[in-house]
């Protein structure tokens, strides 16, 4: 759920980047209104014009394996923690390592991947993410041990942030405004839909008894089967986003007006089945500055050109430098009052909730599996599965695996069908209130829910501590994870409208990274705390979700931000 709903949230970031508050587009192009129709058109009036249909619902259709590859990605491990115990010698220390890699890399990949974008092209970059992260999810696939395993996880996350974060942006830009909000809530179903196939893919491919030596040297068992599926949906992104088109915004704003309107008479011509030269729109015009630079600010425009407006002069590249230094320079207000002081806020609040709903959530497989396996074991003492027994049971199972490898890992391992079902109930409930939180947050507000739903998860993640069986815990997480997915929506639901406009995608985009920091961070150190006691994780989780709802109530209301 916190994957999905840190794509869900990245839909919402996209929509509100793409118009301004006023629900205008926030495009930077010069304005054509009131000119005649073979004047020089701005981007929105020319993607208008190229239509919706048959390549919109292409895009539709590549958003659905590039979404999975991206929730794929990050959440595999947690369902491989219980079958794979055996297999590479676990401790409960490298369980939570599992969890965490893939989130080293996305945070030290977060920079690189935006400035390949905004240079290379967003096409380019998916293309070449979506193959690199299959190559990881492969190598994953085929590894022997721990080392190799947390090795290709984290590669994996290093790759597939790139093409995550670009798609929506990519998205967006094929569309026009009357589309763009549509779309993404389409495709944040998209990605709510794609944390239920995880359990299900792992229900019909980890009871298989699939173990044997591939080229003489390689152990291959069930839980690589389930890693080598999760490769296709980063390989099918890959082969289809290749044929796809470059995003003309992205043209438009290199000065490569022509290849921009050769890619939106593309589109017109599916769309509509008309010849491309029938598209209405005949030249673009040279993108400028939507406002002035401030004083000792560098702004980088398309030089103009004497005689054709609408056709860019060649002009030489920015190097690296030259872009870091212009980069820094628009980054300057953010260092000062008063964005400096509410940027900090958020960034702490959203490592706070993204450390204590995907630690619960990444770990919510491993304990139902430990559950079902102790019931199973003690059926016929009656034994509770209270929440601290399980622990226990998890921690000392977990020991003797080590201890008595030999004995205890002579019979294949098996998960209980309980496990399965449990977690695809929680995935569903989280599911269910994506589709209600648009609502909720219309009737009591977007700063009201996040407080009231941080309050909400503070307390059901230290309310099952006394989880006293299966169905209780069940019940307290399903509701932790779905509340506190939906707290993440209105968090970054905030920061898109309390920040200026041109700084709201990076602060969105350090945002997520703070919040990824985050996951990290819990997913290492809860396993620390259950091998001290059965309270500390549970403290943990529930403290900085009650820090987060504190926080939030210093938190501007967006209705009336003043940083718009």
């Amino acid at each position: 759920m916190s994957e999905k709903n840190n794509e869900s949230d990245n839909c919402e970031k996209a929509i509100d980047i793409e118009t301004d508050t006023d629900g205008n587009s926030s495009s930077t192009a010069v304005a054509t209104i009131g000119s005649p129709e073979d004047a020089p058109a701005d981007f929105d009036k020319a993607i208008v014009a190229s239509g919706f249909g048959r390549f919109n619902l292409i895009l539709l259709f590549v958003a659905v394996p590039a979404t999975c590859a991206n929730m794929f990605e990050s959440s595999t491990m947690s369902y491989i923690l219980p079958i794979a115990e055996c297999d590479l010698h676990l401790t409960l220390t490298d369980k939570g390592v599992l969890n965490a890699c893939a989130y080293a890399g996305m945070i030290i990949s977060a920079i690189p991947w935006g400035y390949l974008s905004d240079t290379k092209g967003r096409r380019k970059v998916l293309v070449c993410g979506y193959f690199l992260t299959c190559i990881c999810v492969l190598g994953s696939a085929l590894s022997q041990n721990f080392i190799m395993l947390v090795t290709f996880k984290f590669l994996g996350g290093l790759m597939v942030n790139g093409p995550a974060a670009v798609l929506f942006t990519y998205l967006t830009e094929m569309h026009g405004p009357k589309h763009r909000s549509y779309v993404l809530m389409v495709v944040g179903m998209i990605t709510s839909a794609s944390t239920l196939l995880l359990p299900m893919l792992a229900w019909g491919i980890f009871p298989r008894p699939w173990d044997f030596v591939l080229f003489g040297g390689l152990d291959i068992h069930s839980w690589q089967f389930f890693l080598l599926v999760c490769a296709f949906p980063s390989l099918i992104s890959g082969l289809v986003l290749y044929s796809m088109p470059e995003s003309p915004r992205f043209l438009m704003s290199q000065g490569r007006n022509k290849e921009a309107l050769e890619m939106l008479q593309r589109i017109y011509h599916i769309n509509t089945g008309k010849p491309k030269d029938t598209y209405p729109i005949k030249s673009l015009v040279l993108e400028v500055p939507s406002r002035d630079a401030h004083e000792n600010e560098v702004v980088y425009t398309i030089e103009e050109k004497t005689g054709d407006k609408t056709e860019p002069v060649k002009r030489q590249p920015r190097t690296l430098l030259e872009s870091l230094r212009a980069g820094m320079l628009q980054m300057k207000p953010m260092f000062h009052k008063p964005l400096l002081g509410l940027a900090l806020h958020c960034y702490t609040m959203q490592f706070c909730i993204f450390l204590g709903m995907n630690t619960i959530r990444l770990w919510l497989p491993q304990l139902f599996a430990s559950m079902a396996e102790y019931e199973a074991q003690y059926a016929d003492e009656g034994g509770s599965a209270t929440m601290c027994t399980i622990l226990e049971y998890s921690v000392n199972k977990t020991t003797e695996t080590l201890t008595n490898h030999e004995n205890v890992c002579a019979v294949p391992k098996t998960v209980s069908m309980d496990m399965y079902i449990n977690n695809i109930i929680v995935s569903f409930c989280g599911l269910v209130g994506y589709f209600f939180a648009g609502a909720i947050n219309k009737l009591i507000g977007a700063k009201r829910l996040l407080t009231y739903g941080l309050l909400v998860s503070g307390v059901l993640g230290f309310a099952l501590y006394w989880s006293i069986n299966s169905l209780t815990t069940i019940i307290i997480s399903s509701a932790f994870v779905t509340v506190s997915g939906v707290a993440v929506s209105s968090l970054l639901g905030a920061v898109v409208a309390l920040f200026p406009t041109q700084l709201r995608s990076l602060i969105v985009a350090i945002a997520m990274m703070f919040g990824r920091l985050g996951a990290l961070s819990g997913n290492l150190l809860f396993p620390v705390f259950i091998q001290i006691g059965c309270v500390p994780p549970f403290v943990m989780v529930a403290s900085v979700m009650l820090l987060a709802a504190v926080l939030s109530i210093f938190v501007p209301n967006p209705k009336k931000a003043a940083f718009t």
